[in-house]
């Protein structure tokens, strides 16, 4: 272990107690705050020599993030449990029977979710919400099923805190689906995330205008390019936290995330960038990943001792990892600027000529890099756009196109962004505003959803520009909550106060109306 320096373990002292004083955080929010402080502090792994000047530097420099994960991990980071196996067995640890109708369909899984852990200490998946509950449906009027559906989900709304939870429908119609999307559209509520896996022939139009009308209401569902998942990950694969596609009974191992415009500013011009700065930080990040998993695996105990891995509800070799990356648009015009070249990300064929290029640096980079325990991925970790953080600046998600440069038409949008949603196996995504007038018109975005899924577009979000729930980056918050945080009162959610953040350094509530 590592000899932590005092300043370090001073400067942890006064944000401990800066967050015990906090007049905006909850007792709960709290307690997840210390505890991720608490962690900072323990350095057990064996870092690659380099991390430190890419992980530890200032915001304009850093060019490895790795999302606050703390140096000794006690368990993945994201975990998928197979959930319809707890329907048909129930849980010795849990001593829950396997339930017999929908009273204890719905009580089962709220148990369920309060032992499922993440980074953000709730669960990031809570199941394929339709079909779980579809064979419970009948076991009681529809009217009754409603009542108790919404008294659900206004129950995981209110102590699932963290809207980076996600819950998956689709992409058949069932009728559990179709109470779901009726629901949510009704109670505007943030948690949980909801993603549609469409796929035009298998999922009904009037399944899909129901799911369109939700999202005018309440920023959800998104919608997944079933077909594209299916075809990479298999039919066993969820759609988790913000927008990741992961294998089901597994999850994710880590997350860590390459700021590309910071490491072309280290570069003298694009060839630089090229052949000697973005492999130089992937291989170092790719060791630092490396070296997390092999702890969770070796040492943290998690997959021998936790009931989850015991009653086979995940499965260690399930698991994969994600790598990241936020700031293409930023990395192409910086290098651009430096090379004295003409043009801009999202506008000239020549920027996205050289954001393929990249890409194809860093998937093939990604594709010879093998860890032992990525079984489930080939030994492969899986590419990520990641959505950013609260405290980025300029610094866009993803290969996304900057919020105010948008091109006018929509359709340009999307013709650039068919260029990078290839790549990104556990998660990219677009959002798009609508105009309040598409109310009277949902069949219009129906159509942007098959036009372009048939262009291998991975993954959109829709919300009405009058919406309280809008979509920040891949989570959802409510504009009147971020009222509330910003006149100093507590809120519920935590992805409240990142979302506030994020109406400042990245400008979500300026995004190019549709």
């Amino acid at each position: 272990m590592r000899e932590i320096s005092m300043e370090r373990v001073q400067n942890t002292r006064e944000e401990i107690l800066s967050v015990i004083k906090s007049a905006t955080l909850t007792h709960e929010q709290k307690v997840a705050a210390l505890a991720n402080k608490a962690d900072s502090l323990m350095e057990v792994l064996d870092l690659p020599e380099g991390l430190d000047e890419l992980l530890n530097a200032p915001k304009e420099t850093q060019c490895i993030c790795d999302l606050s994960e703390g140096h000794a991990p006690l368990r993945p980071r994201y975990i998928v449990p197979d959930y319809a196996k707890f329907m048909k067995e129930g849980s010795k640890f849990l001593q829950l029977d396997p339930p017999q109708d929908l009273y204890e369909a719905l009580n089962s899984l709220l148990i369920f979710y309060k032992h499922v852990p993440s980074v953000t200490n709730y669960p990031v998946y809570v199941g394929a919400l339709d079909t779980l509950l579809e064979p419970f449906i009948d076991t009681v009027p529809r009217e009754i099923a409603k009542k108790m559906i919404r008294l659900f989900l206004i129950n995981v709304d209110r102590t699932v805190l963290d809207s980076f939870s996600h819950a998956n429908i689709g992409p058949k119609m069932t009728k559990a689906g179709e109470i779901i999307l009726e629901v949510e559209a009704e109670l505007e509520q943030a948690v949980p995330n909801l993603t549609m896996k469409y796929e035009e022939g298998v999922t009904d139009d009037a399944f899909a205008l129901k799911a369109i009308d939700c999202a005018l209401h309440s920023a959800k569902p998104s919608f997944a390019n079933h077909a594209m998942f299916r075809s990479e990950l298999t039919e066993d694969y969820v759609i988790a936290s913000c927008y990741n596609g992961l294998p089901y009974g597994g999850g994710s191992y880590t997350l860590c995330r390459l700021i590309l415009g910071n490491i072309a500013k280290r570069a003298k011009n694009i060839q630089d960038f090229k052949e000697n700065q973005l492999p130089y930080v992937m291989d170092i990040m790719a060791g630092y990943m490396d070296e997390r998993i092999r702890f969770e695996v070796e040492e943290s105990g998690f997959f021998e001792n936790n009931f989850l891995a015991k009653e086979g509800f995940i499965h260690r070799d399930r698991f994969t990892a994600m790598f990241g990356l936020v700031g293409m648009a930023e990395c192409v015009n910086i290098l651009f600027e430096k090379e004295g070249i003409e043009g801009r990300f999202g506008h000239t064929e020549n920027a996205t000529k050289l954001g393929v290029e990249i890409m194809e640096i860093i998937n093939d980079f990604n594709n010879n890099h093998k860890n032992k325990y990525c079984e489930v991925t080939d030994g492969h970790f899986l590419l990520h756009a990641q959505v950013g953080i609260s405290d980025d600046y300029d610094i866009t998600p993803g290969t996304r196109i900057p919020i105010g440069e948008e091109p006018d038409e929509l359709a340009d949008q999307l013709m650039v962004l068919k260029n990078f949603h290839k790549y990104f196996v556990s998660g990219t995504g677009d959002i798009f505003p609508i105009d309040i007038t598409v109310h009277k018109n949902p069949e219009y975005i129906l159509d942007i959803i098959k036009g372009a899924f048939q262009i291998d577009l991975r993954y959109l979000s829709f919300y009405s520009s009058d919406s309280d729930v809008i979509r920040v980056t891949g989570y959802l918050v409510k504009r009147s909550e971020m009222e509330k945080l910003d006149k100093g009162e507590a809120v519920l959610q935590d992805t409240t106060a990142l979302g506030l953040e994020a109406t400042h350094s990245g400008h979500i509530l300026e995004r190019k109306i549709r």
